[in-house]
């Protein structure tokens, strides 16, 4: 009977988790956190055997579900507030620890000094791994604990065991790499087209066409939720180096013979779970994928990126003075021939704040190109957080070992590209013989690898 009760709470939760957003609100009355609070002792303690413990994290998933906001809110800072650590087992351990260094004692006084620190949190926490479902509805809550978090600063607590839990269930040896063709399930090819963040995926036709012979998209799976892409790679196969996506991206392009591919251009690469933020694993994927490639193609040497620069023009925008440095005397005089008469001019922070109408003159368009070509430069090469380079993109290639390989005008003209970089991309190239010592470069100096002709951009 209880099995059968069980069976009934881990249908309910799956159905809730399945459509979480229509679920019904519930204010979080004085009874409602009563009821919150008894159940989540009930799961810290711990009591009984597995199908008592499963029953009770079915149950605690089935109440978080049906609140709204406030309800969650008042249900994860009673967790975080509630069930951490005990300060004065902490202090009382640690008066003991400090007495035993250096006697026999100390590594029994360690010991309990760190089971004094456990909190009953990760007891809570580690308990949804019984149910169906339930690293799913771990990896959901976490997105909501990170929109709380900028509010409720004492949700840290409970966001970073979260987040260190998470870490360890999402090891990159968990993790399952595998092939997304044409032929794979529908249920997973409607997932990449509504998880695609670089370039949108507009129809049915544009996904065949990335997943054609020619190309090859890949994804890292976790076997408690099979159903869900936690990243993807989408990957070109080409005779040269990428340089324009709307031409790579184009439906009605030739087929291109992948047997004669000598270069494996990755153009799209996107994480799908905000939850598991912090997660890393998007360099171990790209590491399956190029042995992946090389064990099928073997005519392929060069693996690089087409990669977009999204914080260019915001960066632009908050450093002007910075970018309008780059132009040189040559540059204005093209850009007045060209209707822009000087920094003050209209058109030009129109231009410069991401407008999208300017490509479509050719001449006030080749006036910008070398100028734009060197903020871009001088952005990648220059603009840090801390020793990191500013820009999320590079901050992951360079770290990864890759080289700014190439600076590419006008490489994407969609709104999103000329908004975010006025239209330039960029080539990442990972050449097998320079990543080791780029990687320790970069981690220990924040040194970046970039070719001459970038480097010569930045500097002029």
């Amino acid at each position: 009977m209880a099995s059968g009760l069980v069976s009934r709470s881990l249908s309910k939760v799956r159905a809730m988790i399945a459509g979480a957003g229509e679920a019904k609100s519930v204010e979080p009355t004085e009874k409602v956190l009563a009821r919150i609070r008894r159940q989540l002792k009930e799961c810290a303690e711990g009591l009984g055997g597995e199908v008592s413990t499963r029953l009770r994290a079915a149950r605690l998933a089935e109440t978080y579900l049906s609140l709204d906001d406030a309800g969650r809110i008042a249900f994860l800072r009673m967790i975080a507030v509630e069930f951490g650590p005990d300060p004065r087992k902490v202090a009382k351990a640690h008066d003991a620890y400090q007495a035993a260094v250096g006697t026999d004692r100390q590594w029994d006084a360690e010991a309990q000094l760190r089971a004094a620190m456990r909190s009953s949190r990760i007891r809570i926490l580690t308990q949804f791994n019984a149910i169906p479902q339930g690293v799913k509805f771990l990896v959901d809550l976490r997105v909501d604990l990170l929109r709380y978090l900028e509010k409720h600063k004492d949700l840290k607590s409970l966001d970073r065991e979260l987040e260190a839990r998470l870490t360890a269930w999402f090891d990159v040896g968990f993790l399952e790499l595998a092939r997304v063709t044409w032929n794979s399930p529908a249920a997973l090819l409607e997932k990449i087209v509504a998880y695609e963040a670089v370039h949108e995926i507009r129809s049915w036709r544009d996904l065949k066409n990335r997943l054609g012979s020619d190309r090859r998209c890949y994804a890292f799976f976790h076997p408690r939720m099979p159903d869900e892409p936690l990243i993807f790679v989408e990957v070109a196969l080409m005779e040269d180096l990428a340089d324009n996506v709307q031409k790579l991206l184009d439906e009605n392009a030739p087929v291109a013979d992948a047997t004669r591919a000598t270069t494996a251009i990755f153009y799209s690469i996107s994480a799908t779970q905000e939850g598991l933020r912090g997660v890393s694993f998007g360099n171990f994927l790209l590491k399956r994928v190029v042995d992946d490639l090389q064990r099928d193609f073997p005519r392929i040497k060069t693996f690089a990126t087409l990669s977009p620069i999204p914080g260019l023009v915001r960066w632009a925008a908050k450093n002007a003075t910075t970018a309008l440095a780059a132009f040189s005397d040559a540059d204005w005089k093209r850009l007045a021939a060209a209707g822009i008469d000087g920094p003050d001019s209209a058109q030009l922070k129109l231009v410069l704040g991401g407008t999208t109408a300017w490509p479509g003159d050719a001449a006030l368009a080749n006036a910008l190109r070398d100028p734009l070509l060197k903020v871009a430069a001088a952005y990648l090469l220059e603009a840090k957080r801390g020793n990191a380079p500013l820009d999320p993109v590079a901050r992951f290639h360079l770290g990864n070992g890759a080289r700014v390989e190439r600076l590419n005008w006008l490489a994407d003209v969609s709104d999103k590209g000329l908004g975010q970089s006025w239209g330039i991309m960029v080539n990442y190239l990972y050449d097998p013989d320079r990543i080791v010592e780029n990687v320790e470069t970069f981690a220990g100096k924040g040194g970046i690898d970039a070719d001459a002709a970038v480097r010569r951009l930045a500097r002029r």
